[in-house]
């Protein structure tokens, strides 16, 4: 079963929605509402989500910003817009981030449920399981193998070797044909773990686990980017995104976020359809053909820091910081450096927990880290979950204000970083297992 968050600031729509999906006979588990931005992302931290149903525009967070942070948390989570504007912009944006639908209010109840339910249907789609795919042929398969002459030439792309400053890249040369068009490039890499089975995989077994986890890199990648898939020689899947002047300038300083969120939701697939363990390694983005070498030496250089992380599994490039070792950091060196961004967040998060708005990937970007690798640390070296200790501050100093003064709830409320009463409430109970009221008595 399936759950749903319904995200709108105004009440009645909120609760009319929530009824009319817990009365669909929709494969639906639990409903949640939230009435803002804010309070929709501490459900989507707290509980289960699968699918988001947000209005557009809403107070300090829009639906397009919601969406964007909820990706970041769950990149998994879908999402279906809702808007009374009929506004191009909106609806590009909210489809560019992978939104599945756009409706218009008022909302037909009928045409609303159809989209749910077909957004349902589609996650609950399974891709071929492992045991299918090892009695499998490739004809199986809808899609085709990456042509041996084209996956040396893109290979030779991400070396050193290829030519590509004497005209090659022109129409008539060799690599004219590949799709490339650019003129903006990053590369992401994907390695399989094939080793960690009960059983040894056969040859053949290779040869199909990585075809259909390319299968599935390409059916992601293809939802929002323009991609090129292939294998690598040492038999790792590379990509290479690209994107043209006026899509760059449309996305703007999103495509990195976006870019992690790919590489996030390309583990997540593998590893819940394949049953596999992989690990994704993602360069910065760069202008230019001529630079995708250097691309590919970031990949390679990010997917040397899984030696250091066993358990993590995406890695960025521009996290660390390469610039301050002449090689591979030794684990002394690794551990001064996390240590010193881990002691950078908690301060601020200190400093600013009663700050409305605070998001995660405000604290990554004081930080100069992603919003992944920063709450991979957080929790690493502190054993908290990064929001958790920002609610666990909050939550402390709402107790305080409390026991020793005579604040209103709203007023305590508004002193802690929440906009809404009832949503203070609603985490405060979570967090002490009773309500203000009855902690004040």
């Amino acid at each position: 079963m399936f759950n749903i968050l319904v995200v709108d600031d105004e009440p009645l729509i909120c609760k009319g929605l929530a009824g009319l999906l817990s009365a669909s006979g929709l494969d639906i588990g639990q409903v949640y509402t939230a009435g803002s931005g804010h309070e929709a992302l501490d459900i989507v931290r707290m509980e289960e989500v699968d699918l988001l149903v947000t209005d557009i525009q809403m107070g300090e967070m829009n639906g397009i910003e919601l969406m964007h942070q909820a990706k970041i948390i769950k990149p998994w989570v879908q999402t279906i817009i809702i808007s009374a504007h009929e506004t191009f912009q909106y609806a590009q944006s909210a489809i560019r981030l992978g939104a599945k639908d756009y409706l218009l209010k008022p909302l037909n109840s009928e045409q609303f449920l159809d989209s749910v339910g077909s957004v349902l249907l589609k996650m609950d789609k399974r891709i071929p399981q492992v045991k299918e795919l090892l009695t499998a042929t490739q004809e199986d398969f809808r899609m085709e193998e990456p042509e041996p002459y084209k996956n040396e030439l893109l290979n030779r792309l991400l070396s050193e070797e290829a030519g590509h400053e004497s005209g090659d890249l022109e129409p008539g040369g060799d690599y004219g044909e590949l799709g490339l068009k650019g003129p903006y490039f990053a590369v992401m890499k994907m390695r399989l773990d094939l080793s960690s089975g009960s059983a040894p995989y056969t040859d053949r077994d290779r040869r199909l686990l990585r075809y259909a986890s390319l299968n599935i890199v390409k059916e992601l990648l293809d939802q929002e980017w323009d991609a090129l898939l292939f294998y690598s020689p040492d038999d790792d899947i590379h990509a290479i995104i690209q994107w043209s002047e006026a899509a760059n300038a449309e996305i703007g300083e999103n495509k990195l976020s976006q870019l992690e969120m790919a590489g996030r939701s390309v583990y997540h697939h593998i590893r819940k359809y394949l049953k596999l363990e992989c690990t994704v390694a993602i360069s910065q983005i760069l202008k230019g053909i001529p630079f995708l070498s250097v691309l590919g030496r970031q990949a390679d250089k990010a997917m040397l820091w899984s030696r250091h992380y066993p358990d993590y599994h995406v890695f960025y490039y521009g996290d660390f910081n390469w610039h301050n070792y002449d090689e591979d950091p030794s684990a002394e060196e690794l551990s001064t450096q996390s240590n010193r961004i881990v002691e950078s967040t908690r301060r601020y998060i200190e400093e600013n927990y009663s700050q409305k708005g605070l998001t995660i990937h405000e604290v990554a970007k004081k930080n100069h880290v992603s919003p992944n690798y920063l709450s991979y640390l957080f929790k690493k070296i502190t054993g908290h979950n990064l929001w958790e200790y920002v609610i666990k501050l909050r939550m402390e100093e709402s107790r305080h204000l409390l026991q020793n003064t005579d604040l209103r709830r709203y007023e305590i409320a508004e002193r802690v970083g929440y906009e809404s009463p009832e949503h203070f409430s609603k985490i405060f109970k979570k967090y002490f297992g009773m309500s203000p009221s009855e902690m004040k008595k």
